[in-house]
């Protein structure tokens, strides 16, 4: 009776966290550059019950198997969705959108690769991005809405004169006709391994910097000034999610309301004389 009550507090507590997962997509669905979050819920293995019966080996008892018994569920993981959201025209010029071309497969695992925007983060480190809404800073760094510089191809912030200047497809920047720097741009051969931080930032696991996408062989991607990316969340789909694990929920706890009652039975009315 007892492991009943953990089996479905466990699926409870699985629907509490993957409704929350699903309310911060919905909450970022306007948010530039946003990728959604998915989890996967598994159980935990079964247990294999059996009875004792008169006959048989073991200290005069034969074990006879009664079946499985599973001990619930749990949230496995959660794994970023990288695929490209869609083109919101601005007409900034600060607001650059990056988008994805043909990207490398990993060999082994078959994911497609993805780039990022190259950030200098508040430690010194990098960070990384989609959200190519930027602005300029008093000094005239580029700069993310949070104040994280943008870093070009070599590594280094990006200071400009003002935000009269152009961007090429190819990240390079103009001013007066001149070119100043080219837009830095990651690449992840391995995106699930990535960490997802706050404010839409990504970084590595063990802190060392992604490679350079204008280095990776067979990666194309462009960039379109006066646009930004829009989140990738599918509202409709993720409204339809967060009934399901309501419900999912609700069911859990009449089952819990159910085993309460039991249990409330056996102790007050069982062995009474």
């Amino acid at each position: 009776m007892f492991r009943g009550f953990q089996t479905v507090a466990s699926g409870m507590i699985a629907q509490q966290r993957k409704t929350e997962l699903l309310t911060n997509n919905m909450a970022n669905a306007n948010t530039p550059g946003y990728k959604a979050d998915q989890t996967t819920i598994r159980s935990f293995p079964n247990m294999l019950l059996s009875r004792l019966s008169s006959e048989g080996t073991l200290n005069g008892k034969k074990l006879t198997g009664v079946g499985e018994l599973n001990t619930g569920v749990y949230m496995q993981e959660t794994i970023g969705l990288l695929t490209q959201g869609q083109l919101k025209e601005t007409e900034l010029n600060t607001d650059i959108a990056l988008i994805d071309g043909q990207l490398p497969q990993d060999a082994e695992t078959g994911q497609t690769g993805a780039i990022f925007y190259r950030l200098e983060n508040s430690a010194g480190g990098e960070a990384y991005t989609r959200n190519g809404s930027f602005t300029i800073d008093a000094e005239g760094f580029l700069t993310n809405p949070n104040g994280l510089y943008v870093l070009d191809s070599e590594g280094e912030r990006i200071q400009l004169q003002n935000d009269d200047f152009q961007v090429e497809s190819d990240g390079q920047i103009y001013e007066d006709g001149l070119a100043v720097a080219q837009i830095g741009i990651s690449f992840s051969a391995q995106p699930e391994t990535l960490m997802k931080q706050d404010n839409g930032l990504f970084q590595t696991s063990d802190g060392t910097n992604l490679t350079s996408a204008y280095d990776t062989e067979n990666a194309s991607f462009s960039m379109q000034q006066g646009y930004v990316e829009g989140s990738n969340v599918d509202t409709a789909r993720t409204m339809t999610d967060m009934l399901t694990a309501y419900r999912a929920f609700e069911a859990n706890q009449k089952v819990l309301q159910a085993y309460d009652k039991s249990m409330e039975k056996a102790v007050n009315e069982v062995g009474r004389v």
